[in-house]
């Protein structure tokens, strides 16, 4: 199991427990935290799963269509990622995300 810390809109800051393999977004839906749309099921097309992850150290490089999605965002930084493009490894232990303000 992964264990990641999620920080919500509200500021509450939650521990979450996933299994490595599946997407980031998955995690975060699956432990009942519906801020996150995800409208297009993880498919790289609609950006609602737009987080900010403090450390990258362990993540995948970032690929040109979430780039591009993520231009689309008027509250993109540094740390934005698409969360369902963030497949959760054991390297990942303690990552900690924030989900970004709605767009």
């Amino acid at each position: 199991m992964v264990q990641i810390i999620v920080t919500d809109r509200a500021r509450t800051e939650r521990v979450l427990e996933a299994e490595a393999g599946l997407s980031l977004m998955e995690a975060i839906r699956d432990n009942g935290i519906d801020e996150l749309l995800a409208l297009c099921g993880g498919c790289c097309s609609c950006a609602t799963c737009h987080v900010y992850i403090e450390d990258s150290g362990a993540l995948p490089a970032l690929s040109d269509d979430e780039n591009d999605l993520l231009d689309s965002s008027d509250h993109r930084t540094e740390r934005s990622r698409l969360s369902c493009q963030v497949p959760l490894t054991s390297a990942m232990v303690g990552l900690k995300v924030v989900i970004a303000p709605e767009d």
